[in-house]
């Protein structure tokens, strides 16, 4: 892989967030534009909610091609932008914008992510009629969107702990309530949530520093014809991961979602499809993990 040479013709890629310390986009980003030989170069910029507006406008002066959003600002960023493509307008949430010919074009590639990464990692061509979606929070609403865009997938169980963010989200997405029914676990436990073909966790439990922590009271209800997705990917085996292949289900990483999503605006960005794996490869480099 050559040297990353940066000039003035070099265009700008990054991410803003806060904080944005901990990110493994810029591993990711910059290892497939080397391997590609693209004249970019990716960075992090840790934005503040108060600036976010600033640094929106700085986006436009400075002429940078492309953004990731990251939290708290996915949901601001959206007043702040000139379009929004379709995926970004239902989810109700960017966190990707393209800089295209003096306007701000938001997108979320995030669905997509989770989509992909189930097809790919979790080798799910046709999802299953019944799933299980823990979370209502952005990443929660991103793939409940992807989820619903399935004709298959007939029915979604939305359990957060906080029933009221279940239930708002369910209502945004699915106003008729003809496939998503809100609830919490302790009503969705044993036999019923034991019914999922799929199970995936948006929720930041289990994520470092906080690694022995699982979203399931009762990991009872997991089950050998059951596929489990957990978004978290630091640890990349979670104790969720754990106690699901235990009980002998497939597990699927949060990082497939992570590099699959990124892919996703690096070619709109660029116009040029990444090598994943590359881009896996470095995240779990970032991560102090060897490459598999």
């Amino acid at each position: 892989m050559r040297p990353l040479q940066i000039s003035g013709k070099t265009r700008v890629l990054g991410v803003i967030g806060h904080p944005v310390e901990h990110t493994s986009s810029p591993a990711m980003h910059n290892a497939a534009l080397q391997a590609l030989g693209l004249d970019y170069v990716y960075t992090a910029f840790g934005v503040r909610p108060e600036v976010l507006g600033q640094a929106i406008a700085g986006m436009r002066a400075l002429q940078l091609r492309g953004l990731n959003v990251t939290v708290p600002h996915k949901v601001g960023v959206m007043a702040l932008l000139d379009e929004l493509s379709p995926e970004a307008q239902a989810i109700g949430a960017v966190n990707t914008i393209d800089h295209r010919q003096g306007r701000l074009i938001g997108h979320n590639t995030d669905a997509f992510g989770v989509m992909e990464s189930l097809r790919l990692d979790g080798g799910l061509e046709t999802l299953p009629p019944r799933v299980a979606l823990l979370g209502a929070g952005g990443a929660a609403r991103a793939i409940l969107y992807g989820l619903l865009q399935r004709p298959e997938v007939e029915h979604v169980a939305l359990l957060n702990r906080t029933p009221e963010k279940a239930t708002t989200l369910a209502v945004a997405l699915d106003p008729e309530a003809r496939r998503v029914r809100p609830g919490t676990l302790d009503e969705w436990a044993g036999d019923l949530l034991g019914q999922a073909g799929l199970l995936i966790n948006a929720t930041a439990i289990g994520m470092y520093p906080h690694p022995q922590a699982s979203p399931l009271p009762d990991p009872a209800c997991l089950h050998t014809g059951m596929v489990v997705l957990d978004i978290v990917y630091n640890p990349l085996e979670t104790l969720l991961l754990r106690q699901a292949r235990q009980a002998g289900a497939r597990v699927v990483d949060g990082l497939g979602m992570l590099a699959r999503q990124g892919a996703r605006a690096f070619a709109i960005w660029t116009g040029v499809e990444p090598p994943v794996e590359v881009m896996r490869a470095a995240a779990l480099e970032r991560l102090g993990k060897p490459s598999i």
